[in-house]
């Protein structure tokens, strides 16, 4: 992360932290940071609707329209290579709303109340954002004098080691005596590496302790209550998604 990362028409990337560090009720760790996206459009046609061209102004971005117009209008893109305006409302934020709406609402919390981290704090390209850049703006870079695109791949390996230590003292800053793990990753990446637990998936945990349930974990020799989710993918039907575990999380908001 010492690297300096560029989006599709020059904006750069930048870690995304919790911001307000007074203590919290709630630590809430998800996997890596998302971005904010533009609908690329070129002689009245959409080129991509969703392109990744900025960082979100902060962790867990709620899609703020207005703030979404500000950052990608001082995005310079040639005339001849068409508009950039904000994507589809549910394209910009969503696992914020999520957040806000169907964990910490449900648990009687705002925003306020959570110290939010994610495993990789930079956002990452996805398959379908390589393919765009592959083949609507590489082409172009020469022509009309672009950047390069260097923001990398989405890895598999999110958190590492040293990545695990720096969450743990967030975790210890934060004074949350509440852990919420999002989906599969930050289990098998983080709990799995900090604490001796006895499952490596959602699934294992829920045959153990059932969806929604806290259990006790120590870390560091401090005692927590560990309350793994479904990833907000799963938990609000954003696109591709399991319908087991937006039932399960479904039922569980409706029965605490």
């Amino acid at each position: 992360m010492n690297m300096k990362y560029y989006f599709p028409f020059g904006e750069p990337v930048h870690p995304l932290v919790q911001e307000d560090r007074s203590p919290k009720k709630v630590f809430v760790l998800g996997v890596y940071a998302s971005a904010v996206h533009a609908r690329w459009k070129k002689d009245g046609k959409v080129v991509c609707p969703a392109l990744a061209v900025a960082s979100e102004p902060r962790i867990f971005w709620d899609g703020n329209p207005q703030e979404a117009s500000e950052i990608i209008g001082r995005i310079h893109i040639p005339e001849e290579l068409g508009t950039l305006e904000p994507a589809g409302s549910h394209l910009n934020g969503p696992s914020a709303k999520v957040l806000d709406d169907h964990i910490l609402a449900p648990l009687g919390w705002v925003r306020e109340d959570a110290w939010l981290c994610d495993l990789l704090p930079e956002t990452r390209l996805n398959p379908g954002q390589l393919r765009v850049i592959e083949k609507e703006y590489n082409p172009k870079i020469s022509q009309y004098g672009l950047n390069a695109v260097t923001v990398p791949k989405r890895p598999t390996l999110f958190c590492g080691k040293s990545r695990s230590e720096e969450i743990v003292s967030e975790l210890e800053e934060s004074q949350a005596k509440l852990l919420i793990l999002l989906g599969d990753i930050p289990i098998r990446q983080f709990i799995n590496r900090v604490a001796d637990v006895k499952f490596k998936t959602l699934q294992e945990y829920v045959d153990l302790h059932g969806y929604g349930k806290c259990s006790p974990v120590v870390i560091h020799g401090k005692e927590y209550r560990l309350l793994p989710l479904a990833h907000p993918r799963q938990i609000g039907a954003l696109g591709a998604h399991s319908e087991k575990w937006y039932r399960l999380h479904e039922e569980w908001e409706n029965n605490l």
